[in-house]
């Protein structure tokens, strides 16, 4: 029997789910997307868990969206014409998912903890902007690729702007650039660098800090957080501007000179 995609323990105040395809760094495909919300769903009717906190096998925590899922997509789109409507609607309802497991994790009445025990890339760096703290080791990176790929990163950007500010926010999202473990937290994308033998305890002692509030009240005050920093578009919207993208020509040509390791087409000075 394989390994579930996306594990879960209880270990009292805090539920621990954790990112559970170390061989593909973690990826986000369908199925662990699937398995998060399930498992973030469990967390929130278990009476016993005041808190939740996300990890990741192996030495990366999410390295974003699976490329290799997406690409396949896109080579269907060149079938015939019914069978390329079908992918098409796959795409929009791909993106769809992922924005609801986001906004999922970002409503959970419960507290939730990002436990960052490597690399956080693109959507990976996504669900670290919703939970609501983060804590991550020394050699973890943070950062938004997408539009190197000719993708564009439109869910994440809401909570990436709560975070960081809009300076910090363009650089990241327009550069593509990684930035390091420090200087995330400087700038208010983590609460907290901590050496990896103690990333988790560190976060279970974060999670039995919460605990001493009383469940109602968390409730309430996560409540209020979101109505006071209300997003401008919806899930949908959000969900739409990602998934426009990825039907271009740009982004079908971006992720083939990503996995044929060469330059993008608009590279200027391509090595």
């Amino acid at each position: 029997m394989s390994e579930p995609l996306a594990l879960y323990e209880t270990r009292a105040p805090a539920a621990i789910v954790t990112l559970n395809r170390p061989d593909r760094r973690n990826a986000l495909n369908r199925g662990l997307i699937d398995a998060l919300a399930a498992a973030f769903q469990r967390a929130a009717a278990d009476g016993s868990v005041r808190c939740v906190i996300l990890t990741g096998a192996g030495s990366v925590f999410c390295a974003g969206m699976d490329l290799a899922e997406l690409a396949e997509s896109l080579e269907r789109l060149q079938a015939p014409a019914e069978r390329g409507a079908a992918e098409k609607d796959a795409v929009w309802d791909d993106a769809l998912q992922l924005a609801r497991l986001y906004d999922l994790i970002y409503t959970l009445p419960k507290p939730t903890i990002a436990a960052v025990n490597g690399a956080a890339v693109a959507g990976g760096a996504g669900l670290v902007t919703v939970c609501d703290l983060a804590l991550a080791v020394p050699e973890a990176r943070f950062g938004y690729p997408e539009v190197r790929r000719g993708l564009v990163a439109a869910m994440v950007m809401p909570h990436l702007l709560r975070h960081v500010g809009e300076r910090l926010a363009r650089f990241l999202l327009l550069t593509g650039e990684m930035v390091d473990a420090a200087e995330a937290c400087r700038t208010g994308l983590i609460n907290e660098v901590v050496p990896a033998g103690d990333l988790l305890e560190r976060a279970l002692a974060r999670a039995r800090d919460i605990a001493e509030g009383g469940p109602n009240a968390l409730a309430n005050t996560k409540e209020l957080l979101q109505r006071f920093s209300r997003q401008a578009l919806s899930i949908e919207e959000a969900a739409r501007a990602s998934a426009a993208p990825r039907l271009t020509a740009e982004c079908q040509e971006g992720l083939r000179a990503f996995f044929e390791k060469r330059p993008a087409p608009w590279k200027v000075g391509g090595e």
